[in-house]
């Protein structure tokens, strides 16, 4: 009966947003998911970032129907006080359920096979060109095949991440294992510690790590405070040596990503080697290991050291297309400081990324992560359908006055460079940066 039903304002739920006294709401229910964060598939850092909140939305977006069985154990006792549901989330909530309906979230298609298929016909090319050809062009064609393979496995590992692109959770672990740590030399328990706290806190410049980039990128003039980061627990220095990196990273974007990979490298190792607790170390390590074994190996056939230099930079400029893509979908979008709120998902998520539009045989390309939007707001949507949702979304938005950015590749990166060299002007202003002058800045900045 409804008099014995016992509510919290909240207020009190807002209180309990504390390792070790982690409390959600999710349809006005709350939940006490404390000791569970240490099991959590997705990682602990998504529940600590949404604890003391009403997670409704996130929680629909991140989990199947099968997972409500499981939130009963869960249960408090207490129901949130006034709890309202907004008019975006009703709406959002619907499209959910349609989607559920139609069986669109279990009807993966048959992405996963063919680009398993299009993966294995590469790596092919590529060991054949190596090992039985001594043409520094066949050289070359097999170093952009190799990068092509890269991008495209690093595709299905993230497909496999956010749901299952398999017949069972095993198999889908071996396709992560696989096409992550084996194939690309980046760990797949690095990718879901990241990605997921991406997800969940989209462009917060203090808990989103995929805007956490100083000293040599910051798309907001907000980062020259030094905050803090609440996803790796360090300040985020801008002292003049991040100013000066800064004040020209719309010229040194491009050449960065060039070499972007041995950032990943650096990241998955200091992942797996230090202590902070991962999921399925051993089976990480083992991954990498094969990874750090053939690919030296293969490099090592080639004839001569500048047939290897020449290799290894092409086959990484190649995946630069993909680190490039990324910082597009979120780099020129609107950025905010603190913790996300369940309650505006939808919000949050508009406000937050940008698609990029392109003719339908280019989806491949892309790997169905041009529809940034529609994949943040329905990640467990297998990317077949993505392109059949983007109109429902976008009308959407329109319905609520909420942002729906979609450019070409091109304006994408016209965007972005603006992004970048707006922030660059700001960090030479020395009032806003806050950081004094020296003689060594003068002497990098007197041409401008």
């Amino acid at each position: 009966m409804e008099c014995d039903k016992k509510y919290i304002t909240i207020q009190q739920l807002e209180q309990h947003n504390k390792p070790g006294d982690l409390w959600v709401s999710i349809n006005g229910k709350v939940y006490n998911v404390s000791d569970w964060s240490k099991y959590h598939p997705g990682g602990e850092t998504p529940l600590l970032n949404l604890a003391g909140k009403d997670v409704t939305d996130a929680f629909t977006a991140y989990h199947p129907a099968t997972a409500w069985q499981y939130l009963n154990k869960f249960f408090t006792g207490y129901r949130l006080k006034d709890y309202k549901v907004s008019e975006v989330s009703k709406d959002y909530r619907n499209l959910i359920h349609e989607f559920t309906k139609a069986g669109m979230f279990e009807n993966k298609g048959h992405t996963a096979v063919f680009t398993l298929t299009s993966v294995a016909a590469m790596f092919g090319f590529v060991f054949y060109g190596v090992l039985c050809c001594n043409s520094l062009w066949v050289h070359l064609c097999s170093a952009m095949v190799l990068g092509m393979a890269w991008i495209q496995s690093a595709y299905i590992g993230h497909d496999s991440g956010h749901y299952i692109v398999m017949s069972g959770h095993g198999w889908n672990k071996l396709v992560q294992l696989i096409t992550g740590n084996c194939l690309t030399g980046i760990s797949i328990a690095w990718w879901k510690w990241t990605h997921n706290a991406h997800h969940i806190a989209c462009n917060s410049l203090d808990f989103d790590p995929d805007l956490q980039h100083i000293p040599v990128f910051a798309v907001s003039s907000w980062l020259f405070n030094s905050v803090t980061s609440s996803f790796y627990g360090r300040k985020l220095e801008f002292d003049y040596m991040a100013r000066i990196l800064i004040s020209y990273q719309h010229w040194t974007f491009y050449p960065l990503m060039c070499v972007a990979r041995v950032n990943l490298y650096i990241q998955t190792l200091l992942l797996l080697f230090f202590k902070r607790k991962v999921q399925d170390r051993t089976l990480n390590i083992m991954g990498i290991i094969v990874f750090w074994t053939w690919f030296p190996l293969l490099v090592s056939w080639l004839p001569n050291w500048s047939h290897r230099v020449m290799f290894v930079l092409t086959s990484f400029v190649v995946t630069s297309i993909q680190h490039v893509q990324f910082c597009l979908n979120h780099f020129s979008a609107n950025v905010y400081v603190g913790p996300p709120n369940g309650n505006d998902w939808f919000e949050k998520q508009t406000n937050g990324t940008l698609d990029i539009s392109c003719s339908p045989w280019m989806d491949w390309f892309f790997g169905g992560l041009q529809f940034q939007l529609e994949h943040h707001l329905f990640p467990r949507l297998p990317r077949c359908h993505l392109r059949q949702v983007a109109p429902l979304v976008k009308d959407l938005c329109n319905k609520h006055n909420l942002p729906y950015k979609s450019l070409s590749f091109w304006e994408a990166n016209e965007l972005t460079i603006r992004t970048l060299k707006m922030a660059a002007m700001e960090a030479r202003d020395v009032n806003n940066s806050g950081v004094s002058k020296n003689f060594l800045w003068e002497a990098v900045t007197i041409h401008g």
